[in-house]
């Protein structure tokens, strides 16, 4: 008789949660909630890697290469998120960091059933994305075991990418054995059994988190921890916009903020630089890039 394949942490049922259905709703609150409370030294106990990973990541922009998320299902969801979020936040090109979810972007809105298990269309995606030497590919997967993502990030190791990641919630994942940088957030088993939007998704959120965090500080993307490389793209973000300038050039009206905004081009380091340093704009834009976009470098600090 042949040994049963052990099942993934995340498949496991947990005992914590056993008579969840007859609970009061409060009671039921809580068992979830002392769950949830276990993620964050689950992530902790990950940082050497993930710190690995975050410093490669930050070379391969600064080469001019991407940060490519592949995932399945919610891991897929929460890649196409975290890239998605970066445009705003950090000022960078859509194409400098993306997600991509098996099943396409229709799987984003609503499940597409067996994707996951299609790991020649994980291949084919690395190739339609033209996967190269400057890029590097995370793979996201709960379990550690769908094959689209497995077939991803191999097929991004054979085309010579700089480096392969993998964010998983199991121990000893088979992607782990994939990549160059593994890392296991083991959040062990959820709430409801193998429901793993829930404890393993957020688990996997702070890692992504961290990863493009970590690296647009690295690459010169925040002053100390203020978004100076934020898209005015909505009026809370130009508000944003005008306050920083206003606080880290030193001027003393929203009028000169916008003033040198407008004679910025709208970056909001170009204009604290205008205003601290006294240079035209495309002296600004030298300074910057010779300090390789660091503006604490610009300013002297």
């Amino acid at each position: 008789m042949s040994t049963p394949t052990p099942l993934p942490t995340t498949e496991l049922v947990n005992p914590n949660t056993d008579n969840l259905d007859r609970l009061p709703t409060v009671e039921m609150l809580e068992r979830i909630n002392d769950e949830d409370a276990k993620v964050a030294a689950a992530v902790r106990v990950a940082l050497p890697q993930i710190a690995r990973a975050v410093d490669v990541i930050a070379d391969a922009l600064r080469a001019g290469g991407r940060l490519v998320y592949v995932g399945a299902g919610t891991s897929g969801r929460l890649g196409c998120l975290d890239a998605a979020e970066c445009l705003p936040t950090f000022g960078v090109p859509p194409e400098m960091v993306f997600g991509i979810i098996a099943g396409g972007e229709r799987a984003l809105l609503r499940a597409v059933e067996g994707a996951e298990d299609d790991r020649e269309a994980g291949e084919a995606a690395m190739d339609a994305a033209d996967v190269g030497p400057n890029d590097v590919v995370v793979g996201i997967s709960a379990s550690g075991g769908a094959p689209y993502v497995r077939g991803a990030v191999t097929r991004a190791k054979a085309r010579g990418a700089r480096a392969t990641v993998s964010v998983v919630n199991s121990p000893n994942a088979p992607l782990s054995g994939d990549v160059d940088i593994a890392i296991e957030v083991v959040t062990g088993p959820e709430v409801i059994q193998g429901s793993t939007r829930l404890k393993a998704g957020t688990g996997q959120k702070l890692v992504l988190n961290m990863l493009t965090t970590g690296a647009m500080v690295r690459i010169g993307k925040t002053y100390g921890n203020r978004m100076v490389d934020v898209q005015t793209t909505n009026k809370k973000l130009v508000s944003r916009a005008r306050r920083l300038v206003r606080e880290l050039g030193r001027v003393d009206s929203d009028e000169a903020a916008d003033a040198l905004l407008s004679r910025a081009g709208g970056s909001v380091k170009r204009a604290i630089v205008l205003a601290r340093r006294g240079v035209d704009p495309d002296e600004a834009e030298r300074l910057l890039a010779e300090a390789n976009g660091f503006l604490s470098v610009v300013l002297g600090e």
